[in-house]
């Protein structure tokens, strides 16, 4: 920590400040006193100048006006030691709370230092020269040598072995095949290989968490909004009220004008709502730093709000429940030529089932058409090219089926039908499987009093077999982007606080209607810029770790707001009284603010109550 005060100059007129006034208290009169002004100077620097700013520039007075008239007044009756203190104290509470934003930043940084800065540019003559990461362009080709970080998102050009737990969490490789996209950040564990650049360096997965999560930084809660809001005619309130205070002590008490003052400044600085100010923002940036930490990206403290107050949980089934490692376990075409067309529909697509077809007709050997008509993907129904669409039985209800394909597979599996303008001309049946801890994370939300429902495209059958297994008593299957969306609207109607975790693009209006949308990392670009809240690994128990740091949050911020207010009408009551010496009075109500920002500054280090 005294590293990073010397790293800034606010810090280093607090380090310059404090030794001044530890120098001037051990000095006689009147060399004390010059001391101490010149102390007071370093140490309330950066006070004033925000304290003008604020004030003469932006029309809003704030804490630090407060602070540093109380300071002034102080010295003006010759108590420059206690304005000093006022000072250091302050200094310090502020820069413990640039301290906290720095920890944020920090974890920043370290997400930043998971992609290389460093790329192996293959030149057009065959040459490989390393260049900088940012300066390669969609269309390069960049080696990848086994063991390396992927610099860059792209394609790989042959069968790959990558190992992708800087997103998933998932430790095991993951066989991509050629043609497939790679990411930034994930680990060459087989065969060195080619990789065609897809994305620039600002766009890639880890460019857009990184993003977020600066963005993150500057979203307040709604808490913050309001102190922020109040703050100037709080402070404009207590600067019309010390004179009238002096007035009265003055008229009513009979003091005379030097101890009124003095109890004039004592009331200065302890109706200052420091504290207050204080009690939300270092709390709720430890949060974010600490969820960056473990994989969970909150978009603003408003986000930590909402998690902390969910009392429904939607979640989606396919990547969110199950894995979204499908397998073909069955299939039927009533022409083999139909396959060369599904598999060019279906490598246009990131979803988990079309990377299982793209997957199973490799493997038969079945390759792309060299020439197609466009590739639409329609969110909720499938993929359309030209006459022959693909998608959920429940799209195609109306078509005929003259092969009596819908008889032919299980109900209780997932089912994509191939139609040929009106007709059903074949289908897959594929099967997932379970996220290891989705049941625990699943009856942990129960037990918390978070009602979860499980909303899906897939048959009814599917559904309730995952719902029955992960131990959800709320099923809703075939339901179209809409529907989804429509659900999320109708429980908030019930006064119901709803959260919605899915990672695909048919469930991005459902994310961005939900008061807290929760995208997978692995989903689609639509699902995270819709959501309020990424879990960057796919794993459900971090989920409920984010709901447990929301909790631990919003507990800290009323502990905070309840000691501040407390400590500010017990410290006006007893100056009221006369018993409460400016000395104290710093020291208590400044104490008191740094109280609040260590308290804050907890949710850096530790897990809350309840994680496992």
């Amino acid at each position: 920590m005294v590293k990073y005060f010397l790293s800034t100059q606010s810090g280093r007129l607090l380090v310059a400040g404090t030794l001044l006034f530890i120098v001037a208290y051990f000095l006689p009169q009147p060399l004390q006193a010059y001391v101490t002004y010149l102390a007071m100077i370093f140490l309330g620097y950066e006070s004033t100048h925000h304290a003008v700013i604020d004030t003469f520039e932006k029309r809003k007075p704030n804490v630090d006006l407060l602070m540093v008239l109380a300071a002034v007044g102080a010295a003006l009756i010759h108590y420059e030691m206690e304005g000093a203190m006022l000072l250091f104290i302050f200094n310090l509470a502020e820069n413990l709370e640039h301290y906290a934003n720095q920890k944020s930043t920090k974890e920043i940084k370290a997400l930043m230092n998971q992609v290389p800065q460093k790329a192996k540019k293959i030149q057009a003559s065959g040459e490989i020269l390393e260049v900088e990461t940012e300066s390669l362009q969609v269309g390069d080709r960049v080696l990848v040598s086994k063991g390396d970080q992927v610099p860059i998102d792209g394609y790989a050009d042959q069968v790959v072995q990558v190992n992708e737990a800087a997103l998933t969490g998932e430790s095991v490789p993951v066989a991509k095949e050629a043609g497939a996209e790679v990411f930034a950040g994930t680990v060459n564990e087989g065969n060195a290989f080619n990789l065609e650049v897809s994305k620039a360096a600002d766009q890639t997965i880890f460019s857009n968490i990184i993003r977020m999560v600066k963005t993150a930084q500057e979203r307040p809660s709604r808490v913050s909004k309001r102190i922020d809001k109040i703050e100037p005619y709080y402070v404009t309130a207590v600067l019309l009220l010390v004179p009238f205070f002096i007035f009265l002590l003055m008229q009513w008490q009979g003091l005379p004008f030097r101890e009124a003052f003095y109890r004039g400044m004592v009331f200065l600085t302890v109706a200052s709502p420091c504290a207050l100010v204080a009690s939300v923002t270092p709390a709720t940036l430890s949060a974010i730093s600490n969820g960056a930490r473990h994989g969970i990206l909150f978009k603003g403290g408003a986000a930590l709000e909402a998690l902390a107050s969910m009392s429904v949980l939607l979640s989606d089934k396919t990547g969110t429940l199950t894995v979204g490692d499908f397998a073909v376990v069955d299939s039927q075409m009533a022409d083999p030529a139909y396959l060369a067309q599904v598999i060019t529909m279906e490598q246009e697509s990131n979803h988990p089932i079309a990377k299982a077809l793209v997957t199973y007709l490799d493997k038969m050997d079945i390759h792309p058409l060299s020439k197609s008509a466009k590739v639409e993907e329609v969110a909720g129904k499938g993929l359309k090219m030209g006459d022959l669409m693909i998608g959920k039985p429940a799209n195609f209800t109306e078509f005929a089926d003259p092969h009596n394909y819908r008889q032919a597979y299980q109900a209780n599996h997932s089912v994509v039908l191939v139609t040929d303008k009106d007709q059903i001309v074949g289908y897959f049946a594929l099967s997932d499987q379970i996220r290891p801890q989705a049941k625990a994370a699943v009856n942990d939300f129960k037990a918390a009093g978070v009602d979860v429902h499980l909303l899906t495209g897939d048959n009814l059958q599917v559904a309730q077999a995952v719902a029955h297994e992960v131990g959800i008593d709320h099923v809703e299957a075939g339901m179209m982007p809409e529907d989804k969306y429509n659900q999320v609207l109708d429980l908030q109607k019930t006064q119901a606080i709803v959260g919605m975790i899915g990672d695909g693009i048919n469930d991005a209006p459902a994310l961005a209607a939900a008061d807290i949308g929760i995208g997978m990392g692995a989903g689609s670009a639509v699902a995270l810029e819709s959501s309020d809240v990424i879990i960057a690994k796919n794993n459900l128990q971090e989920l409920l770790y984010a709901y447990q740091v929301s909790h631990h949050l919003n507990h800290i911020i009323n502990q905070n707001m309840i000691f501040a207010v407390g400590v500010i009408i017990l410290l006006i009551s007893l100056n009221l009284f006369g018993v409460l010496p400016l000395p104290l009075a710093v020291a208590c109500h400044e104490g008191s603010t740094i109280l609040v920002i260590l308290n804050g500054l907890r949710l850096l280090a530790g897990k809350p109550q309840g994680k496992k």
